[in-house]
């Protein structure tokens, strides 16, 4: 589903885009259907025997670049989704995909960021880093270096290809369950500092006007069912099997359970394959419809043991605000006597 206008520029068009979530199956998201979320457009012309990585600031050894050098290296290979702040449930969004296409899980490929920094000899009091992309806005995102040394990886591979332009070609950060802002794309700088250096979108754009001092980065558990969903029909009573998806920022999913009563009474959902890290799992429960009015739900509990909110529990726990805030409540799906399936919220 593409969203906004197109926006030319030296001839490369940008688009924002949501997957197809409702039409997927299993857990890989194509890199052709991967969601797309970019502050301009994506930067033309990037020759990868011209692109550099440098890492500099408050290092040893700073440290520059090409493409095939960072091939040379070490790498890894890992499963985890991304996913825009702006992936919520709410009123007015009657779809699965409006209310949850602005995500992807992918096999991402390259160097561990902790080997880079390992080369460079991070100094002391070097907590931080800014992540810097090549694109026209100058889009830069601060994490702390405890997040950097643990399991980010500098991309330059997806699903077995290249990194495709729209997604950062030829470098992009992957920060498995932090929000996707951090998952720079077009990497072409990280520079380690001693305290969060809040650029122009993390001021204007990323942060809670009303508690400027804190950063919202984990996402915590949330799931969503894909089918029956908001948009669709069932032709019929009688027997569906219920499938979604289920993830959560804070580790493996350990958990989901579903309601085909509104929340009254849950069932325990089957997870389909092996739950990974900071991946989208999916789920799948056997249910008979009677032809009634009913709502569909499903509740996602990680291996910290957080369990996914009700729209309420979440309210209040955040006091009422969820502007800039991952949202990660349970979306209700009502089934109405003539099988059309829409938002509940």
């Amino acid at each position: 589903t593409m969203i906004g206008n197109m926006d030319m520029h030296r001839g490369v068009a940008n688009w924002d885009a949501r997957a197809p979530l409702a039409e997927m199956i299993g857990t890989i998201t194509p890199a052709s259907l991967h969601f797309i979320s970019s502050h301009g457009n994506t930067p033309p012309d990037i020759n990868p025997k011209d692109h550099r990585l440098i890492i500099h600031g408050m290092v040893e050894r700073p440290l520059v670049f090409t493409l095939e050098e960072l091939m040379r290296l070490p790498y890894v290979t890992r499963i985890h989704y991304i996913e825009c702040i702006n992936n919520r449930p709410a009123r007015g969004r009657n779809t699965v995909d409006e209310g949850h296409g602005m995500i992807g899980c992918s096999e991402w490929t390259g160097v561990p960021l902790s080997l880079l920094f390992e080369e460079a000899g991070v100094k002391n009091g070097g907590n931080w880093m800014v992540a810097e992309s090549a694109d026209e806005t100058k889009h830069a995102s601060s994490m702390a270096m405890g997040k950097a040394l643990e399991d980010v990886i500098v991309a330059y591979g997806q699903n077995g290809e290249p990194v495709r332009p729209h997604q950062g070609y030829p470098l992009r950060l992957v920060v498995p369950g932090f929000e996707g802002k951090y998952n720079v794309k077009w990497l072409k700088g990280i520079k380690v500092v001693d305290r969060p250096y809040m650029s122009y979108w993390e001021q204007h754009h990323y942060m809670d006007p009303h508690r400027k001092t804190k950063y919202y980065v984990e996402q915590g558990p949330k799931s969503v069912i894909t089918r029956p969903g908001g948009g669709q029909r069932l032709p019929s009573p009688g027997f569906y099997n219920i499938t979604g998806l289920a993830w959560s920022g804070c580790g493996a999913v350990r958990k989901v359970e579903v309601s085909t009563d509104g929340g009254k009474t849950w069932s325990e959902a089957q997870i389909q394959g092996s739950a990974l890290r900071m991946a989208l799992t999916r789920f799948q429960l056997p249910w008979t419809w009677n032809g009634e009015e009913t709502v569909l739900q499903s509740r996602c509990t990680d291996e910290r043991g957080q369990i996914q909110p009700t729209a309420e529990e979440y309210a209040t726990f955040w006091e009422g605000s969820t502007a800039l805030i991952p949202v990660n409540f349970i979306q209700p799906w009502r089934v109405t006597r003539t099988g059309e399936v829409v938002n509940a919220l």
